[in-house]
């Protein structure tokens, strides 16, 4: 697969805040491995092949298992998350899909009862993130497996017109 466009180069103004958010969700105080899974498994939802190599990649320098990542497709059938974990992958499954998904009303008290409601919008604001970024990649076929080459001279090119 070959990428249609480098869609930052096209509109970087439109990047700019995106890049913003994503800091934010990076540096919001939320455990760095909840962010982390968060970006995996809205990926693997949305096959996006270039956030899946990127994130994994990400997850895995920051200390992240490969048990854990291999296992994140079936996370309730697995041992290696804690409850704030399932239920920031819950959310992310109902967000990620939410046509299909509501945040019922018992599962969101399920939420209050793990996470402040600063948290919460920190975890909105991370699974929304990573899902604008596939919605991106995937139109524009960015070319999975190219991380840590093209992203960081995208960004830093971005970074220096602000």
């Amino acid at each position: 697969m070959r990428a249609r466009l480098d869609y930052m180069a096209t509109l970087p103004e439109a990047f700019k805040p995106l890049l913003k958010l994503s800091d934010l969700a990076h540096n919001s105080g939320l455990e760095p491995a909840i962010v982390n899974l968060i970006e995996i498994r809205a990926s693997q939802i949305n096959r996006c092949g270039y956030c899946l190599d990127m994130h994994t990649k990400d997850a895995r320098s920051a200390g992240e298992t490969e048990q854990r990542i291999y296992g994140l497709n079936a996370w309730r059938d697995t041992p290696y998350y804690n409850q704030r974990e399932r239920l920031a992958l819950e959310l992310t499954e109902v967000l990620t899909q939410i046509a299909l998904n509501h945040v019922a009303d018992e599962f969101y008290q399920r939420l209050l009862g793990a996470f402040s409601e600063s948290e919460l919008v920190k975890l909105v604001t991370a699974i929304s993130t990573i899902n604008m970024w596939n919605r991106f990649a995937i139109t524009f076929q960015s070319d999975a497996g190219s991380y840590k080459t093209e992203h960081f001279v995208a960004q830093t090119a971005l970074e220096k017109t602000h």
